[in-house]
């Protein structure tokens, strides 16, 4: 089905921060795979440990008992300090057993219309229940009637959350972003999540954190609200992963704590896929190597440099409205659309992305060399003069 409008080229393999075409023409990758491939292409030892999984066993349903799945369970659970996860096969479907949870959460409450507040410029996936929790109209054109059950705000905007958990009794739960990705790379106050959490442990609600594109080590910490949790306990009651997880193989997860830990039961929710051993064993190895090499500091160091960088070359070029990052989820928005940028690097052997229409956004490899992080500057920064004329 014509769902995307793909570039005019086709990858034919990678290796760390690059990619090849079917012609041999190389390609520094900027965005990942869409902040999936943290630590690189064909890294060697998550290639070896799939090879090994796959000559061994790959997949037996969630009939049974699963080890690796349980081993993948205990590290995530400990290394976010939550109590229990669901794993998926998705972001999507990651934040669709969240939405879930907070239902019944809700209805466990007497509450029969449970609402969830969300807000805009948001994103959290493509199925019926997440794109209606998405505040972009775009993706929604055409899926009406969207599911209720959602009341939006403003993002970054407590004093909204607060006032619309005063004026309906059926808010059970608050879904955001730490860091708003597809939005335009919106970075919100240093108190926000701080806030949120005081909020949702005052109305008795489930603070929901969607960590999809922020979590695994992203952002310069395992997860984005770590950045707000040393001056307070900011830990979500539900938080959601996907993409780095897996470095590319498809997995998600929903975990959960506390009050939130013990909703679901068995029968509430299921997936047939969700979990197996050839994903598990993926994701642990991702996990293996992001503490081993301490890449949380190495995304962070990076991030840093990059925007110092970036707002060097680019500094009183008229036409670049903003720089802003954490970690490697970096933002360039220019006073136009922009989106003719990304076919003139992909010319110049450069993948980068533009979101929310004027914004080009950067999702670096973790792995990316500060030689390579040169020369992404370098390239951007030239493309970018050259398309503000």
């Amino acid at each position: 089905m014509k769902t995307y409008r793909p570039l005019p080229v086709s990858f034919a393999r990678g290796i760390g921060a690059w990619l090849e075409d079917n012609t041999g023409k190389r390609y520094l990758d900027a965005i990942s795979g869409i902040a999936v491939c943290s630590l690189g292409h064909a890294n060697p030892e998550i290639a070896e440990a799939l090879a090994d999984q796959a000559a061994t066993l790959i997949h037996t349903s969630n009939l049974y008992q699963i080890g690796l799945q349980q081993q993948l369970g205990n590290r995530l659970t400990q290394i976010a300090g939550m109590d229990r996860v669901f794993f998926g096969n998705s972001g999507a479907e990651a934040n669709e057993a969240a939405i879930k949870l907070a239902r019944l959460y809700g209805h466990g409450k007497g509450i029969a219309n449970p609402t969830i507040i969300v807000t805009e410029n948001s994103f959290h996936g493509r199925t019926m229940a997440t794109l209606s929790a998405t505040g972009n109209p775009k993706i929604q054109t055409g899926f009406e009637p969207l599911v209720s059950g959602f009341s939006r705000v403003p993002y970054n905007d407590v004093a909204a959350i607060e006032a619309r958990i005063a004026e309906d009794k059926n808010i059970v739960a608050v879904l955001v972003e730490p860091v708003q990705g597809e939005g335009g790379v919106n970075i919100p106050g240093n108190d926000y999540l701080k806030t949120i959490r005081e909020l949702c442990d005052k109305n008795d609600l489930l603070m929901m954190l969607d960590e999809i594109q922020t979590g695994i080590c992203r952002t310069g910490r395992w997860f984005g609200f770590e950045h707000e949790n040393a001056q307070s306990d900011c830990r979500p009651d539900v938080m959601t992963l996907a993409k780095s997880l897996g470095n590319g193989v498809p997995i998600g997860a929903c975990l959960a704590r506390g009050k939130a830990a013990e909703v679901m039961q068995p029968g509430t929710h299921g997936s047939t896929y969700g979990g197996n051993p050839l994903a598990c064993r993926a994701a642990i190895t991702v996990l293996d190597i992001m503490e081993r090499d301490n890449m949380a500091a190495r995304a962070a160091a990076l991030g840093e440099s990059l925007l110092a960088d970036f707002n060097s070359a680019l500094s009183g070029i008229e036409g670049v409205s903003n720089i802003r990052g954490k970690g490697l989820m970096i933002g360039i928005e220019l006073d136009r659309p922009c989106a003719d940028l990304v076919g003139i690097a992909l010319e110049q052997g450069l993948l980068i992305n533009v979101t929310a229409d004027k914004v080009i956004r950067l999702l670096p490899p973790i792995i990316m060399t500060d030689d390579e992080a040169r020369q992404l500057v370098d390239t951007l920064s030239a493309l970018i003069k050259n398309f503000l004329g």
